[in-house]
């Protein structure tokens, strides 16, 4: 039941964002600000919605630009992947982090998945949570419009397909519930950071004086395995894993 309601709140915050006059007139006076090309001063107001507790696609968008614009790429790929995770079928999400990866330093050949994997991670993460949010609702609630016609129509042709069809709705709309549960494990079991150093080299083992294995620079975007008291060990999307300090990278 506890998964029930998480998934539940999970599937509604996005559209509750935005539900005061407080919180739309900072995001207006961002946008507004973002406009002018007064960048630091839209970070400004976007950050206060984010600090707030407010969680968003179009905030964490737009605070994304307005960190590009300011030349902040680490922080640009921080809030445009956290927009991704509200929103992974965003088209204009993902042009946008290709666009900030290109002013990153580190370039990695990605490991391929597995073609299945990667078709069912493509099928559950087309749509937001709001967008199968809204769809499961309405199927649901237009296949019990057809079970009440069902119920009292006279014509035998319109029982059956009425019935029918009520049928498909209700199963479709539990298939976007289905898809919604399985995005929220996937991100739930994928957690990711934005390196924020400069340069940070990559060691063996949760200490200083373990081997070296790699340098990393600022912007790259590494997979969290395990956190072991100030350290977190990390791989990267080409495979190579290794520890790095906590303090070297924010979480997604």
């Amino acid at each position: 039941m506890r998964r029930i309601i998480y998934l539940l709140l999970l599937i509604i915050s996005p559209l509750l964002a935005f539900s005061d006059d407080a919180t739309s007139a900072l995001f207006k006076k961002g946008n507004a600000e973002y406009a002018k090309a007064q960048y630091k001063e839209a970070i400004a107001s976007y950050q206060k919605l984010v600090d707030g507790g407010y969680r968003s696609v179009a905030v964490y968008f737009n605070l994304g630009n307005a960190y590009y614009k300011n030349d902040d790429i680490p922080s640009a790929l921080l809030y445009y992947e956290k927009a991704h995770k509200l929103s992974p079928g965003d088209e204009d999400i993902r042009i946008n982090i290709q666009l900030a990866n290109l002013k990153t330093t580190d370039k990695l050949e990605a490991t391929p998945e597995f073609f299945i994997t990667k078709w069912w991670h493509g099928f559950i993460l087309a749509c937001s949570l709001g967008t199968l949010a809204v769809l499961s609702v309405l199927l649901i609630l237009a296949g019990a419009l057809l079970l009440i016609l069902y119920r009292f129509t006279q014509s035998v042709t319109v029982k059956k397909v009425s019935f029918y069809s009520a049928l498909a709705l209700v199963f479709l709309g539990l298939v976007c519930i289905f898809v919604a549960g399985r995005q929220a494990d996937y991100f739930d079991s994928h957690h990711e950071a934005i390196v924020f150093s400069g340069s940070v080299t990559i060691k063996s083992a949760p200490t200083l004086k373990s081997k070296d294995l790699f340098v990393l620079h600022d912007g790259t975007k590494v997979d969290i395995l395990e956190h072991n008291n100030d350290w977190v060990k990390i791989r990267l999307s080409n495979g190579n894993e290794g520890w790095i300090t906590a303090t070297d990278i924010r979480e997604i």
